[in-house]
């Protein structure tokens, strides 16, 4: 006659957390199955979920192809689109013509690294200044979408 022998471990319950991020909620929840060579195996599991923010504000891609919609902005809509690109190109080429001078692409190094530096110090070092920036950057996106 076979007998099962059943262990009873009593693994720590799930740990759930949950990181804020700009597009909504990133929960993580960690499982610990009990197995017979480690004593547990962790399993990671991961969700995202909107927050309230992102569920009542439309999204880019709907606020668009509504503009779309409309015959009068489609005209705007292309020409917007044509001047990004041409921007883009001419803003491509002046940085090519200053790339080409000696002394100035060192310079412009080393400011962009003092800027860098004091940019992550004020607003991504403390999370105070984190939410700062967060809330400063939904408000120009709300100001941009006409919200």
């Amino acid at each position: 006659m076979a007998s099962i022998v059943v262990a009873k471990l009593h693994p720590p319950p799930p740990a759930i957390t949950g990181r804020q991020t700009l597009f909504g909620t990133v929960h993580t929840s960690t499982l610990f199955v009990p197995t017979k060579r480690q004593g547990h195996l962790d399993i990671t599991a991961k969700a995202t979920s909107e927050s309230s923010e992102s569920l009542s504000s439309p999204s880019v891609v709907k606020s668009v192809k509504n503009i779309w919609d409309n015959p009068e902005d489609r005209i705007a809509i292309i020409g917007l689109g044509i001047a990004a690109i041409v921007g883009f190109w001419a803003s491509s080429n002046f940085v090519a013509a200053i790339d080409s001078v000696p002394l100035i692409p060192g310079v412009f190094e080393f400011i962009g690294i003092l800027f860098s530096s004091w940019f992550v110090y004020r607003y991504l070092l403390f999370k105070p200044n984190r939410q700062e920036l967060f809330q400063g950057i939904n408000k120009s996106i709300s100001d941009i979408l006409g919200q």
